[in-house]
């Protein structure tokens, strides 16, 4: 039988697994949804037990259809939604509060006297990141305030966060192993990017007892083994990455300069720049990328809330359409002397605007506007806001950034937004034959701490072009169109 390494990507709206041979084809795939809730405005949480449940019953369903038992696995890499919280109890492993999701915007209060207080300088200089309700740091502080004696506890040691990939691999060893990995910890405004450790100022700052936190490892390490009840016989976890970055490993941008964009709920863009971790003027978040051997690799980062989750909107939300898939067709058909801007605040703007308060509006509505005009407007907000990053990306970089942009998730199914995307960024886009990119790094980096996969040059070299979208727009109708994003943009951080 082939080795076969196993990908866990446990993302914002549902649980997927991945079986992939040695040759990195994939043998088995296996996806469930499970719910959100939204107790108040601006409120995204996820019930524990529903993450653990859906990662076990895909987990085993992968493994079911690619017709491999756990003796045929030689590992198992997780990848994981980022920043989204949860603490629970040591001795019997249960969440003691719904797990705050990434989007969650609650604490926004919080960061705002915080940053009044100024200590956002000191924040980015340890973190790379801003004060902002995304990041963790403030979710476990509120939790721990939330719940009646939660802060006595954790101060006594009895209780562990996690992001979601330390909570999944806590219950996949029984509780054996409290860990996680540079890339995630590097998301809790918590942890010294520069020194590799948790910081014990910035816990003092944001109140979250050291105790709490999990040990730090590298993207690609020993995580312990699987309890045999999960699929049948102990499995090695041998690697973990937040999602954004195993999507930059997937996409085998191992060098500095090099760029990739996934669109799935939001929309996250990486510029890699290697051993140098560059501070952003222009509120892009300094992030590690890869941690491998003991040496970080880091990235400049920008995040976009809502990409994919806009044309759920459209379908969920105001019932415009009944699949996502029909919006590059209304797209394609609406009328272009029509110009309805959409600026998808739902959860405020992330990069580089950080405005928590800011909330979602369309601009240029008239009684001959139909749904294609909006359908338009969604996907075009998504380029728009990627052309935002990668401007800001170039400025922090010097100009040397790459000029393709590697592109993956499931907005890259649409060839009418990524031929927008080329169309506005003046820059060709390369739609990778893999687009599982996320899933392909998680189980790159368990491969190679597995020693079954190759070194990153040679994997890199396994990276296979399905198609290059290049620009076609002329300059004046993309300069119109930037200047008329700008505007909408300004009016909605006005409006707020």
């Amino acid at each position: 039988m082939p080795i076969h390494v196993v990908a866990i990507d446990q993302g914002t709206t549902s649980s997927r697994a991945i079986v992939f041979r040695d040759d990195l084809t994939i043998a088995g795939l296996a996806q469930e949804e499970f719910p959100q809730h939204y107790p108040a405005p601006g409120h995204v949480e996820h019930d524990p037990e529903d993450l653990w449940r859906t990662t076990l019953a895909t987990l085993r369903a992968a493994v079911a259809k690619a017709g491999v038992t756990a003796v045929d696995i030689a590992a198992i890499g997780i990848t994981n939604q980022r920043e989204t919280t949860l603490v629970w109890d040591r001795a019997t492993g249960e969440a003691i509060h719904r797990a705050i999701v990434w989007q969650d915007r609650r604490t926004a209060d919080t960061c705002a006297a915080l940053k009044a207080g100024g200590a956002e300088p000191l924040v980015a200089a340890r973190t790379g990141l801003l004060l902002d309700p995304y990041f963790s740091a403030t979710k476990i502080a509120r939790i721990l305030d939330e719940v009646p004696g939660a802060r006595a506890r954790a101060e006594e040691g009895r209780l562990a966060f996690g992001t979601v990939d330390c909570w999944l691999a806590w219950r996949l060893t029984g509780g054996r192993v409290h860990a996680t990995d540079a890339t995630n910890a590097s998301r809790t405004a918590l942890f010294d990017i520069h020194r590799g450790v948790w910081d014990e100022e910035l816990c003092r700052l944001f109140r979250v007892p050291m105790a709490l936190l999990p040990e730090v490892r590298d993207s690609a390490a020993d995580y312990g083994v699987t309890t045999a009840d999960v699929l049948g016989a102990p499995v090695a976890i041998r690697g973990i990455a937040g999602d954004q970055q195993a999507a930059t490993v997937g996409q085998a941008c191992f060098t500095p300069g090099m760029m990739k964009s996934t669109y799935g709920t939001g929309c996250f863009a990486l510029l890699v720049t290697g051993e140098t971790a560059v501070a952003s003027k222009n509120r892009l978040l300094t992030t590690v990328a890869y941690q491998l051997g003991g040496r970080r690799t880091y990235a400049l980062e920008g995040a976009i809330f809502i990409a994919g989750a806009a044309v759920q909107w459209l379908r969920d939300g105001l019932g415009l359409v009944a699949h996502a898939s029909e919006t590059g067709r209304m797209a394609a058909e609406s009328d272009p002397a029509q110009d309805v801007r959409f600026v998808p605040a739902f959860v405020g703007l992330g990069a580089p605007w950080w405005d928590a308060e800011a909330r979602g509006a369309l601009y240029g509505l008239t009684r001959g506007t139909t749904a294609k005009e909006i359908a338009r407007a969604a996907l075009e907000s998504v380029g728009q806001q990627t052309a935002d990053l990668i401007e800001a990306m170039r400025r922090d970089w010097g100009g040397e950034a790459r000029t393709v942009l590697r592109v993956d998730g499931g907005m890259t199914a649409s060839d009418w937004t990524m031929q927008f995307l080329a169309d506005i960024l003046d820059a060709p886009v390369d739609r990778p034959v893999i687009r599982e990119t996320t899933a392909l790094g998680a189980a790159y980096l368990a491969g190679l701490s597995a020693g079954v996969l190759p070194d990153p040059e040679t994997f890199a070299r396994t990276w296979t072009l399905d198609r290059r979208f290049t620009p076609e727009m002329d300059e004046s109708v993309r300069a119109a169109k930037r200047a008329s994003w700008r505007d909408a943009v300004r009016r909605t951080l006005t409006a707020t």
